[in-house]
């Protein structure tokens, strides 16, 4: 994480391949731009966002950051399951590996709000995403859920038990279990939404509220953060744990089985394995 002196000299726009970047005053605005993959994230993609983030952590001006996805369908779709259905992962990372738990953990550390603006599908990973920003504010079209056990796939960190702590565990436990989006409305009476709003109003209201945010006291904002993620701190080391369990679990015939049901748009069969062990 950055520990360097905040700096003033970034230029407002930095160019990126799978994600856009840009400054507007006394905000970052991040938005995942892979449309035709629903906004889903692949190595690159997740490379580029802790960039960002990181950018954005080191940039004085910025005081909060906007978390969005390109076009009006989906916030994000989670990993790129038809990439993994290829070629067995996420695809190449000039780190040599998928950060996607680093992401998440920037995401939390950054000591300034994320305001996450879910402008249509936030499931899987994207689900998770939303979930660790400190405030969202959700187009009336979004819809919110998850999708592992469908696809071969599962978080068992942040992406489950801090879920459960934003949620309630019961509506957890029924969100990852059944696979069933909710829409917006119930994403807000679930405290998983702060705000609904129409759609063209989604990033004028984002902004605005990034806007008032500026206007605030920049360190007792950081300290405020801080606060609220010690109460959640001891998931980290659940978070490592289960990172490292998915990636042995993504090796297994059964997550295979479900990546590539995906990729060929058939329902997967999960008959022949045994999760009793």
């Amino acid at each position: 994480m950055p520990t360097a002196t905040p700096t003033t000299q970034q230029a407002a726009t930095t160019e990126f391949d799978d994600i856009l970047y840009d400054v507007e005053k006394t905000f970052a605005v991040i938005t995942i731009n892979r449309p035709e993959a629903f906004n889903s994230f692949r190595s690159q993609t997740v490379d580029e966002l802790i960039e960002a983030f990181t950018l954005a952590w080191g940039d004085n001006r910025v005081r909060s950051i906007i978390l969005t996805g390109s076009g009006q369908k989906s916030f994000c779709a989670g990993g790129d399951v038809k990439q993994k259905a290829q070629t067995g992962d996420y695809g190449p990372s000039r780190y040599g590996m998928f950060r996607i738990s680093e992401l998440h953990k920037v995401i939390r550390s950054v000591p300034k709000p994320v305001i996450s603006a879910v402008n249509g599908v936030a499931i899987g990973g994207g689900n998770v995403l939303t979930t660790l920003c400190d405030i969202t504010i959700a187009a009336s079209h979004a819809r919110f859920g998850q999708a592992g056990p469908k696809v071969g796939s599962f978080d068992a960190g942040y992406g489950s038990a801090f879920l459960a702590r934003v949620i309630g565990e019961k509506r957890a436990r029924e969100m990852w279990y059944f696979c069933e989006l909710i829409d917006a409305q119930k994403a807000e009476s679930w405290g998983l939404a702060n705000e609904v709003v129409d759609a063209e109003e989604l990033m004028p209201r984002a902004k605005e509220r990034a806007r008032a945010l500026g206007l605030k006291a920049p360190t007792a904002l950081r300290f405020l953060k801080q606060s609220f993620n010690a109460d959640s701190e001891m998931q980290t080391g659940f978070t490592n744990l289960a990172m490292s369990a998915l990636d042995l679990y993504a090796h297994s015939p059964e997550s295979h089985e479900g990546a590539t049901a995906f990729a060929e748009k058939r329902d997967p069969d999960f008959s022949q394995f045994d999760g009793a062990y």
